[in-house]
C-alpha cells in the first residue's frame, strides 16, 4: 500500500490518499476546500489511474469533512465513519457558521457506519478501525498492520494529543484510549495525525508529554 498527503484548507488538515496495486484508492478525511485543493486531487487521482471508492473519516469535525460532497458529487463514492459522529454531518452548516464560514452545500450522510475492531478492505489493503472517542465521541483509527501504518485523525499528534473541550470530548477517555489501543502497537508503526508532521508509536510512547 502506498500514501499521499495532502495539507489542505485553513485548518491545515492533512488528507490521505491510500492505494494499492489494485489501483483502488480511499481518501481519509476529505479536508479539500479550495477548488485549487479539488484540482489537486482530481489530478493526483488521474496522473496514478486510480478508482477512487471511498471515503473514510476519522470524526466528523468541520476541517476533516470540508471536501466530501465535492468528492462524493464528482465521483459517487461511498463515506464511512462512527455513528457517533452523524450529530456533526446533521450541524455542519451551522458549525461552519460560528467559525465564519459561508458553506451552502451540506455535507453527505455516511452510507456506512464503522465499529470498533472490524476490518475495512478496499483493493488488496485491509485497515483495522480502532475506536479511540475522547477528542470526539467517535473517534477512530485505520491501522494497516501489514506496512506498520497508522491513520489517527485528531487522537494522537507528534508530543501532543487532541483536544477535549468541544461536544463529545472527554480528556480521561482520549488518555486511556491512546495507551489501551495505540501505544499497544509495534514502536516502529508510523504515525499520521490530522494536522502537523508524522511521527511513530515508540517517539510517541517516549516523549509525549501527555502520555506519561
Amino acid at each position: 500500500m502506498q500514501y499521499k498527503t495532502f495539507v489542505f484548507s485553513p485548518f491545515q488538515e492533512n488528507t490521505y490518499v491510500l492505494f494499492d496495486e489494485s489501483n483502488e484508492c480511499i481518501v481519509i478525511d476529505a479536508g479539500n476546500f479550495f477548488p485549487k485543493e479539488n484540482e489537486q486531487l482530481d489530478t493526483f487521482f488521474k496522473d496514478h489511474n486510480l478508482k477512487f471508492t471511498h471515503i473514510l473519516n476519522t470524526h466528523n469535525h468541520l476541517d476533516h469533512i470540508f471536501g466530501s460532497r465535492y468528492l462524493v458529487d464528482k465521483y459517487g463514492v461511498k463515506v464511512a465513519c462512527h455513528e457517533k459522529e452523524l450529530p456533526w454531518i446533521d450541524n455542519f452548516k451551522s458549525t461552519c457558521q460560528g467559525y465564519g464560514l459561508n458553506i451552502e452545500a451540506d455535507a453527505p450522510k455516511p452510507e456506512i457506519l464503522l465499529s470498533d475492531g472490524e476490518i475495512f478492505k478496499f483493493g488488496t489493503t485491509e485497515l483495522k478501525v480502532i475506536l479511540v472517542p475522547g477528542h470526539s465521541a467517535g473517534g477512530l483509527a485505520f491501522y494497516n498492520e501489514k506496512e506498520g501504518l497508522l491513520f489517527c485523525g485528531d487522537i494522537l499528534f507528534q508530543g501532543s494529543i487532541g483536544r477535549t473541550d468541544l461536544p463529545g470530548g472527554n480528556h480521561e477517555l482520549l488518555i486511556s484510549g491512546i495507551k489501551e489501543k495505540l501505544l499497544i502497537l509495534p514502536d516502529e508503526t508510523k504515525v499520521f495525525s490530522g494536522h502537523g508532521a508524522e511521527t511513530t508509536i515508540g517517539e510517541e510512547k517516549r516523549n509525549n508529554p501527555f502520555l506519561k
